[in-house]
C-alpha cells in the first residue's frame, strides 16, 4: 500500500490517464497524492538572453498555477482524498526525481509515456525512461489503453 504517490503531469493527454490512473490509487489505498508539474518553459526563458517582461513571466507562471489546481481539483473529484500539487522549474525528469528523492513520503510515482520510438525518442529522450532510470522509489508508466 502507498503512503504517497506522485504524479508527474505535463497538461498532455497521457499525464491526464496518468493522473486518473494515480487518483484511483490514491482513493484505493488512501494514499495522499502529489501532483507536480515542471515548467521548462519557465526555466528556458529565465535563461534567454532577451529581455522578458516580469509581468509576461507572472503570467505564464499564474497560468501553470490555475491549470495544475484545476488538475488536483479533478483528481479530489475522482476519489483521491488527499491532493496537493507541485509547480516546479528546471528539467522535468530531474526535478522529478530529486522531489521524489526529498519527500521519504513518497513510495510511488506515476508517470505518462507519449510512447515516441525511433528517432523521435532518440532526440528528443524519454522523460519516463528516466524517471524510471533514476528515481529512489517504485514507478509506474502508464500509457494510453485506446491505441497499441
Amino acid at each position: 500500500m502507498a503512503h504517497k504517490i506522485l504524479c508527474a503531469v505535463d497538461f498532455s493527454p497521457p499525464a491526464r490517464i496518468a493522473m486518473q490512473d494515480a487518483a484511483e490509487h490514491a482513493r484505493l489505498s488512501g494514499a495522499a497524492l502529489v501532483l507536480a508539474y515542471v515548467s521548462e518553459a519557465t526555466r528556458a526563458l529565465a535563461l534567454a538572453h532577451t529581455p522578458i517582461s516580469p509581468m509576461v513571466m507572472q503570467e505564464l507562471v499564474d497560468s501553470e498555477q490555475r491549470t495544475l489546481a484545476a488538475w488536483a481539483e479533478d483528481a479530489r473529484n475522482l476519489g483521491a482524498r488527499e491532493v496537493t500539487h507541485e509547480l516546479l522549474t528546471g528539467v522535468a525528469w530531474d526535478e522529478i526525481v530529486r522531489l521524489a528523492a526529498r519527500d521519504p513520503a513518497i513510495d510511488l510515482v506515476v508517470v505518462g509515456t507519449h510512447g515516441r520510438t525511433g528517432l523521435r525518442r532518440a532526440l528528443i529522450g524519454s522523460v519516463a525512461e528516466k524517471i524510471v532510470r533514476h528515481a529512489p522509489c517504485p514507478v509506474l508508466v502508464t500509457r494510453d489503453r485506446t491505441t497499441s
